[in-house]
């Protein structure tokens, strides 16, 4: 398995770094108004959103080979997260496009969205 490329400064994200927690529960409401709870599914799910701002045409060259070489979201690698260090083993991106914007600089900026695959 892949794992997400990381900067020159070997980091894998630059701050700002947006990420959330989700967990999912269904409702079953019973005709005399009690309802009983259970998961969708056993763990939380993870999802980062990773900025990537100040990047050189390598690193940004090597991001968009990255997404590439994943087929978008039907490729799945391991992420780790800057917040914690914690590896990922099974992570995907959430679109199957992916945009840069280079500024007169030449510095690339692109943003992607990452998501935990659910066990």
């Amino acid at each position: 398995m892949a794992d997400f490329p990381t900067l020159r400064s070997g980091a894998v994200a630059q701050f700002p770094l947006s990420s959330q927690t989700q967990f999912a529960t269904d409702v079953v409401k019973f005709l005399d108004g009690t309802e009983q709870r259970f998961r969708r599914y056993p763990a939380k799910l993870r999802r980062w959103a990773v900025r990537l701002d100040l990047l050189d045409e390598g690193e940004a060259e090597a991001m968009l080979q990255f997404f590439r070489t994943q087929r978008g979201m039907s490729g799945t690698f391991s992420f780790t997260d800057p917040a914690d260090g914690t590896v990922y083993p099974e992570c995907l991106f959430t679109s199957d496009s992916i945009r840069s914007v280079v500024d007169a600089r030449g510095r690339c900026r692109t943003t992607v969205a990452i998501q935990q695959v659910r066990s």
